[in-house]
């Protein structure tokens, strides 16, 4: 069994296509489908059904995926161990709040003692983020949502809440002069959502379900999932938002939003830490992960509001 047939079998499956897996990994397709056939004539079994328009991968050929991946993940770390000193490459993935607003302030404070590790960041919704690292693209994701999979294990970081954020002018302003502000006259307003698969779209349901409300309640202005264009277009005047605390936090600070808090209704949002049960991580994923904890263990960091 060679590593190349491992390689070349794990990329179609996660990309779902031959031609695309060639394209990733500059082999001409019909080496990736020798590489996919002498695999399958090895282990005797049949990995993969073809027809000329679908692909799709047998029960056993799931299973071997699941092994030729930790296989492929171990080749890497032995070899990254054994190429001597620090430097090492660590795989991240983040959904939109920790990968806008977390490694951002974890990242240079790591790099500074560890200036030799190189980091790819994956960046996604928490849904799509996750699934990447069940099949083994990443080794770490920051998730604002429990996982689904079973084979992941998630450990909470970082506490946040929801706010409301509204434009710099009236009648908002004296709404926050006043100190009268109300759900029902904030949510009188268009609203701008997130879209599915968000963390923070969980959260601001969950938000709107203590409150008594339903999305159906409410004028609903436009849906994005990147937060910092909810941001300049609450600012320019399209609604209102609920939004990570830690989202806000810039903006508020610079007096571009108000900040609306109902800490009786808002609970805690969480963001994760996800890693694969009984992953072998890298010596520097390792590291990183321990560096993570700590800094997130801190009283000045562990909750920013």
């Amino acid at each position: 069994m060679e590593m190349k047939h491992l390689l070349s079998y794990t990329t179609v499956v996660r990309l779902g296509s031959f031609s695309r897996a060639a394209g990733e990994l500059y082999i001409a397709q019909p080496t990736i489908s020798l590489h996919v056939r002498q695999l399958e004539e090895e282990l005797g079994t049949k990995l993969l059904i073809r027809t000329t328009k679908s692909l799709e991968v047998t029960e056993t050929g799931r299973e071997v995926y699941d092994y030729a991946v930790s296989i492929l993940q171990l080749k890497d770390r032995i070899r990254e161990r054994c190429s001597g000193g620090e430097r090492g490459i660590v795989r991240l993935g983040a959904s939109t709040i920790p990968s806008a607003y977390i490694l951002p302030e974890v990242l240079p404070a790591y790099v500074k003692t560890h200036p030799t590790t190189y980091f790819t960041i994956d960046q996604g919704d928490s849904r799509s983020v996750t699934q990447k690292l069940a099949e083994g693209v990443i080794d770490i994701a920051l998730t604002g949502m429990k996982p689904a999979l079973p084979d992941l294990a998630a450990e909470p970081f970082y506490e946040d809440t929801v706010v409301i954020i509204t434009p710099v002018r009236e009648p908002f302003l004296s709404m926050k002069e006043k100190g009268n502000a109300s759900l029902e006259k904030l949510f009188a307003e268009p609203v701008i959502l997130r879209e599915e698969g968000s963390g923070s779209l969980k959260a601001a349901s969950a938000f709107l379900a203590n409150a008594g409300f339903s999305e159906e309640r409410l004028r609903i202005a436009a849906r994005t999932n990147d937060p910092e264009a909810i941001k300049n277009l609450v600012a320019q005047g399209l609604g209102i938002s609920m939004i990570s605390s830690k989202a806000a936090e810039d903006y508020s600070r610079e007096n571009r939003l108000l900040v609306f808090s109902f800490p009786e209704i808002a609970g805690r949002r969480l963001l994760y830490i996800v890693t694969k049960k009984h992953a072998v991580l890298s010596e520097g994923a390792e590291r990183f992960l321990r560096h993570l904890r700590q800094f997130y263990a801190a009283p000045e960091t562990r909750r920013r509001m």
